[in-house]
């Protein structure tokens, strides 16, 4: 069974009608633990209820949660979602929360030595203790899977570039990679032209980005792979791209083709756009029936 540890917030999602646990490194959690992966999730919680809340669910999906923290100062995280009449987001993320302090632990580092991949976000980095963190287990995985997440303003070009940097594998959206190429002074406008300009000036052998409705394209082992999307109706995307990378991720560490796992992956993060919440249940005859109808 694949060992995977995924870094970074754990928090409630809260909508105007209700709340939900998430953070897009347990959202990224959860989907690879439904596909059948050895999961631990590294983050902090608060010594409250909302933290206890969280604990509990974790451990409900099968998650290590051995290296979640208990901050006794600083609450368990919050955002504030609120959704545009196509079920686009934005978010008030609070700052600090417990997520900001996660400590550099014997047990995180030999969950992390003993994992074939090592997921991270950027988010984590807004503030510096979580962001030392991050940066001495970078030294020791494996294999390091990028998930660029853009929230203003709460990243920088350097650190942005020294992730990169790290990373074997870097996951956009197409906002987020046209910004960031803009940034280190990319001239072409050309999406593919970008991810050959960043694979180069970052030295990273992957690149995904995501398109929304219309799929996503993978460069791999210096080819590219696409698929152009699948028609759903969107309930909200809260969540959609999380699951995105996490079944493709799950497909290339099992060895599947790069075409077939991009597909899989679209048909996940179109399923989980056309149902209410970041983690509905996904079954391989829903992926199927989506893929060949």
């Amino acid at each position: 069974m694949t060992k995977i540890t995924c870094f970074g917030e754990v928090l409630w999602d809260i909508f105007p009608n209700h709340k939900k646990i998430g953070g897009a490194p347990l959202n990224v959690a959860i989907r690879l633990q439904s596909l059948k992966n050895n999961i631990s999730l590294i983050s902090s919680i608060g010594n409250d209820t909302e933290g206890r809340e969280i604990i509990e669910f974790i451990k409900e999906q099968g998650i290590n949660a051995e290296c979640i923290q208990i901050n006794q100062t600083l609450k368990t995280g919050t955002v504030h979602v609120l959704l545009n009449q196509k079920g686009s987001a934005s978010y008030d993320i609070k700052f600090p929360r417990a997520w900001d302090y996660v400590q550099l632990t014997k047990n995180a580092i030999k969950v992390v030595k003993d994992s074939d991949a090592f997921i991270f976000g950027s988010l984590i980095t807004r503030n510096d203790s979580s962001r030392d963190t991050l940066y001495a287990l970078l030294e020791l995985a494996r294999f390091k899977i990028f998930d660029v997440n853009l929230r203003e303003p709460y990243y920088t070009p350097e650190i942005l570039h020294y992730l990169m940097i790290k990373a074997n594998f870097i996951k956009f959206n197409d906002e987020e990679i046209f910004e960031i190429a803009k940034m280190l002074d990319s001239k072409t406008q050309s999406l593919e032209q970008n991810i050959l300009f960043i694979a180069k000036q970052t030295d990273t052998q992957s690149i995904c980005v995501t398109k929304g409705r219309h799929g996503a394209i993978l460069y791999y082992n210096k080819t590219f792979y696409y698929n152009s999307g699948y028609q759903i109706i969107v309930v909200d995307t809260v969540g959609a791209g999380d699951s995105f990378l996490a079944s493709l991720i799950n497909k290339l560490l099992k060895g599947v083709s790069p075409q077939e796992a991009i597909d899989f992956a679209c048909a996940v993060g179109a399923l989980v756009a056309s149902r209410e919440g970041a983690n509905p249940q996904i079954s391989e005859q829903d992926v199927n029936e989506l893929v060949n109808p």
